[in-house]
Parts: structure tokens; sequence; C-alpha cells
């Protein structure tokens, strides 16, 4: 059976983050050292095949996804430690890293759920696509147990511990007024001031929601990639359930193959490490903006589903949406009837960016950042 294993590598405490350098190091490092294994021993002798792996860096470590076959759970994440702590072991420059954690990643009542029906009346649907549905969604009322209001108020403490974690964002850009902002204001009404303005407990949820939000789509992100790269097909004629690409524009949904996959997936990282590490200036390139509306998707519909999506968290959302965007072009391309406006006389005079799907990796100017992984290739460089 096929499991994917995370692992969550760190850099020594006390040391300082890794700068872009560094990073493109450790990738290179750890890749080859993935390169150079076809196999892993597990316990008792049991051999591991090692499928396939891709790696994450971040200032602080990196975070790595390995596909294994393995015999069972408890084996593949035995046979990936092992291989993974002998990888930092092997190179100088990593041997002081250490593994924070390796698992596979079940949601335990999901899982002892589908144990417990295996073969009986409430066994998971055969249909991929049904038991997606099914396991996507929060548990409910029915389910032993559950308590959804301190379910909810356990996730609502997580995403405000988050919410600092996104350093290149202040209130401001959700929509709470400044000081300045507060003593413009002084001499107007206060009820008409209080209306428009998104008070700073929204604000701090909202933020913490979009680094919640980060963590789910970029795992599902590479649950896509591992589905498209096994099925070596897109996601138009993909037969496994896809999380995520098939809510990308669906003109070029016969473009979105494992190697598109797997730059769009970087450039989720690329775009929410600048979130975080306080870097971040301004949306690269087409990619981004699509990124974007999918993370900000992502963070509404996991804030519905425990029922912490209210106005004012919905209004720091949409503040945070219309200051990071730019412009609404990106929008055209779910319209096929604005196809080839970038290339319009008509787009020309509104100033439309070009967003032909060969374009979406291409910085929008030269100060734009786009990760080496995802940037564009020239036709020798891609062969």
């Amino acid at each position: 059976m096929t499991y994917v294993v995370t692992v969550d590598t760190r850099i020594p405490e006390g040391a300082p983050e890794m700068d872009p350098l560094q990073r493109a190091g450790a990738v290179a490092l750890i890749e080859d050292g993935f390169d150079s294994v076809e196999a892993i021993e597990g316990p008792d002798g049991m051999e591991v095949d090692l499928l396939d792996s891709i790696v994450a860096v971040y200032p602080g470590g990196a975070l790595l996804k390995v596909f294994v076959d393995a015999p069972a759970l408890e084996f593949a994440e035995e046979a990936v430690r092992s291989v993974v702590g002998e990888l930092l072991e092997r190179s100088e420059l990593l041997a002081d890293w250490h593994i924070e954690r390796c698992e596979v990643e079940l949601h335990p009542e999901l899982a002892q759920e589908s144990l417990d029906a295996a073969n009986g009346p409430d066994a998971p649907p055969d249909d991929p696509a049904d038991r997606k549905a099914r396991h996507a969604g929060p548990p409910t009322a029915e389910d032993d147990d559950y308590d959804a209001e301190a379910q909810a108020e356990t996730v609502r403490r997580q995403m405000l511990a988050l919410a600092d974690e996104l350093r290149s964002f202040s209130p401001v850009m959700f929509g709470v007024l400044d000081d300045e902002d507060d003593e413009d204001e002084d001499d107007e009404d206060e009820d008409s001031v209080s209306e428009f303005a998104v008070s700073p407990e929204d604000a701090k949820l909202a933020a913490g929601a979009l680094v919640y939000a980060t963590d789910i789509l970029v795992d599902e992100l590479f649950q896509d990639v591992q589905t498209l790269t096994q099925e070596e097909t897109n996601a138009a004629e993909c037969d496994g359930p896809l999380w995520h690409f098939e809510d990308l524009p669906e003109r070029y949904a016969l473009q979105y193959d494992a190697r598109f996959a797997r730059r769009f997936l970087v450039t989720v990282i690329a775009m929410t490490t600048r979130f975080t590490d306080g870097s971040f200036q301004q949306l690269s390139c087409v990619a981004e903006e699509l990124a974007l509306r999918l993370l900000l998707n992502r963070t509404n519909v996991t804030l519905e589903t425990f029922g912490l999506l209210d106005d004012g968290v919905s209004a720091a959302l949409d503040a945070f949406a219309n200051n990071v965007y730019e412009d609404m072009d990106h929008e055209f391309l779910y319209d096929d009837s604005m196809d080839g406006i970038d290339e319009s006389a008509v787009g020309a005079a509104l100033g439309v960016a070009p967003m032909s799907f060969k374009a979406w990796f291409t910085p929008f100017n030269e100060g734009r950042y786009v990760h080496p992984f995802a940037a564009d290739e020239s036709e020798g460089a891609a062969q």
C-alpha cells in the first residue's frame, strides 16, 4: 500500500534562519540524497520501496513528503524516519538538523471508523470522489462524543495563536483603523465609522485562519501532485479525486499535469513563506494570484466548517484580499467570454497583464520574485 509520510526537519535550536541561498543548498542536498535511494530496509528486514519525494524548505527547516510502498503504516513511518535521519547525518551541512515529526497524517476518528466499518454496512464508499467528499466534511452531531462547540473553540484558539506568524501584514491590512485613521474620524459620526471598521479581534482571527488554512492547502496540494503523478495524466482526464486543481480556470485543465502541479505547489509555498517571514511586498505572477484565490477559499471553508465565519471575520478577509491584490484581472481567466482580453486593444488600454497559460509563472516585472523551480524555463533547459 502507498503511504505519504510527512517529515518535518528543523535547523538546530538557536541557529539563525537560512537565507535564500542556504535554502536552495538544503533542497539540493536533500533531493540528491533521496535520488540515491531506491528502497529502504524497514523493521525485521522488510523492504519498503521509495516511490517519490517532495522537498519544501523554509527558513527554519524543511517539510518533506515521502511516498513509499509499505506493507503497513508503522513500517512506512519507521523506514522513512530511518532514511531521513541517515541523509541528514551523511551531510556535513545538515548533520545538526533534527527530525521534529515523522508520521502518516490520518484523522484518528475517521481512520478508526474505516477500520470498524470495513466489510460492514457503514463501509466507506468505493468511489474515491465520494470518499473525499465524506472525509472532507466535519464530524456531525450524530458522531459519538463529538462536541461541536468545544471543537470550534479549540480551533479558534489555535488560529489566534497562529496570527502572529503572518508577519508581513499588520491589522490595517485586514481593515482595522490605525491611529491616524482614528484621529481623522474624530469629527465624524462614530456609528458610521464602526460600521465599516474591522475589530482587532476579527482581524487576528482572520490572520490566524490564513496560517491555519495554509497548512491544509499545502498538504492537499501534495496529495494532488501525487495523484497526477501516479496516473500520469492531467486534471481534465484524472480519474482520481483532486482537491484543488479542478478549481483553477477550467479552460486550461488539460495543462494541469504533474509537472505543472509541482510548479504550482512550489509557488504556493514560496508565496506563503513570504507571508510568514515578513518579506512579502507584492504578488509576483498570475500563478500567485490564483494561489491566493485558493488560499482564501480554503480559509473561508475552514472557518465556516467550525462555525467561525461571522460577518466581522468575513469583512477582515475581504479587506485583506482587496489590499493584497493589485487588481482582479485574474478573474477574467474564469470567464470564457474574456479569453484573450490581455492580447486585445481593450486589454492594452486597461493595462491588463499577460495572462496566457505560458505566462502564469512569469514575474510581472524585474522586482518580483518567482521561485527558481517554478520559473519559466528555456526550451533547452526544459529538455
